[in-house]
């Protein structure tokens, strides 16, 4: 099965201009989130607390994705882009569990050197590994 029926999937170069986009945004969103975590942890650059600050930061870049994906399916970036995230079975919204799962393979992907992304170079239909394992897809919004 195709996996939006009903809309074109958006093109590889759009959805890595995207992503570079979000990559903007999440450093802006991580130094925000950093600044209550230092007031209140203090020095967060070694042991324990710089691991704290690193999951802190993530979890709050990931409740700014599954927000958006849960919310229209755009990101700001996926909005300028005109790109959504849609379920690949039916084309339908994605619900928050579908999201988070999506979300936290996405991080691993990255952080595998970014395998997860460099998937799309081999995949049949050119989708990034996590949305082919969290049954997602990104199609053309226009």
């Amino acid at each position: 099965m195709s996996a939006a029926p009903l809309a074109r999937r958006a093109s590889l170069g759009r959805r890595l201009g995207s992503s570079l986009y979000d990559l903007l945004l999440n450093v802006a969103i991580a130094m925000v989130a950093t600044l209550p975590f230092i007031v209140l942890a203090g020095d967060a650059t070694g042991g324990w607390k710089r691991h704290a600050l690193q999951l802190w930061d993530i979890a709050w870049i990931g409740a700014y994705y599954v927000w958006f994906w849960t919310h229209g399916g755009q990101t700001l970036p996926m909005q300028t882009w005109r790109i959504r995230i849609v379920r690949a079975a039916d084309g339908g919204p994605v619900n928050t569990g579908r999201a988070i799962h999506r979300y936290v393979l996405a991080v691993l992907g990255f952080v595998a050197l970014g395998l997860g992304f460099a998937w799309a170079l081999v995949d049949r239909e050119r989708q990034f590994l996590h949305d082919r394992l969290a049954g997602t897809a990104i199609v053309d919004a226009r």
